[in-house]
């Protein structure tokens, strides 16, 4: 369901899983007492912006960080309610994966409010569970599907980066050269990015379980505490790829290295031989009188004869001393 005004989706959550569908209208003639609700709002909507600070009846902070546009993953207490943010990892078509997608909760034992800017498809998942009936039956449900759906998600993109290092590695190995510098460090990057956010994540998981409010069961906590699992192997598999990268570039940045200090050191011994000849031919070139064999019909033979035989001279000696 995509409505005006900012309101994305709104359901008030029937207890077994599913829920009835909410518009504007509903929402502000709705009473508390009527089961918990969710409203999943676009904060880039000045409507949105109007009912979160008059109508909502929530304190400003709450509202300031509903509506922030720079946000870091955590979780705090305020009063009863839990203020949550989280990151999944961005799936929008032609988006970045590693370009992770915020997104902002306040819950409450009988309401949560949830705002993003660009499309999650974890919370289109809890949508399509709730229209089945099989979506969440209260607030801390809620919060412990959506965290583990966020989680989940990134394991795709955990194993696509596995699978990258896996093939680059291998066209180090095979005698890859230059051209992978830039997917590496670009892989790198990326892997940065991910672990950016992926590390506050875990601990806003871990205070969310361990967080003494009553309308999260044990249930709850335990599949908080699952998630929060997960991010931390999910940063040491990150940790692990950008070791192997980093190793990866270190052994193409060494045998690009080996491979220009061979080049180097065949264009030092050419120029060694060459040396030589070349100071002989340029004395016997100045143009003054008294230079040797100038008169004798076979002189450019003899100097070719000689500098032949001095080329194999070093040649000899660079052998002996094991330069070639």
């Amino acid at each position: 369901m995509e409505t005006s005004n900012g309101l994305i989706y709104a359901y008030q959550l029937d207890g077994k899983g599913g829920g009835n569908s909410l518009d504007w209208q509903a929402i502000e003639t709705m009473s508390s007492d009527r089961g918990p609700t969710w409203l999943h709002l676009d904060y880039t909507h000045e409507h949105v912006h109007q009912w979160l600070k008059e109508k909502s009846g929530l304190e400003s902070i709450i509202v300031d960080a509903l509506l922030a546009d720079e946000t870091r993953p955590r979780c705090e207490v305020i009063r009863d309610g839990l203020l949550i943010c989280l990151r999944g990892v961005n799936s929008n078509p032609g988006a970045d994966p590693e370009d992770m997608v915020s997104i902002r909760m306040f819950c409450t034992s009988k309401r949560i409010i949830t705002t993003r800017k660009r499309k999650l498809l974890s919370v289109s998942d809890i949508v399509t569970a709730i229209e089945q009936a099989e979506g969440p039956d209260d607030i801390g449900t809620f919060i412990a599907m959506l965290a583990q759906r966020l989680i989940d998600r990134m394991a795709l993109v955990i194993t696509e980066l596995d699978d990258r290092i896996d093939a680059l590695e291998e066209e180090v190995l095979a005698g890859g050269g230059q051209e992978l510098q830039h997917p590496l460090l670009e892989l790198r990057r990326e892997i940065l990015k991910l672990r950016r956010y992926l590390s506050p994540q875990r601990e806003a998981l871990y205070r969310m379980q361990n967080e003494k409010v009553e309308w999260l069961s044990t249930d709850d906590r335990l599949r908080l505490r699952e998630a929060s699992d997960k991010v931390m192997r999910y940063l040491e598999d990150l940790d692990a790829a950008k070791d192997r990268a980093s190793v990866a570039n270190e052994a193409l940045a060494n045998r690009l290295a080996e491979q220009m200090n061979s080049r180097m050191y065949v264009l030092s011994l050419v120029a060694a031989l060459f040396l030589p000849l070349g100071f002989l031919t340029g004395l016997l070139g100045i143009n003054v009188g008294g230079i040797p064999l100038a008169d004798d019909p076979m002189g450019f033979l003899e100097v070719v004869i000689i500098l032949v035989v001095l080329v194999g001279i070093q040649v000899f000696v660079f052998m002996r001393k094991k330069w070639f």
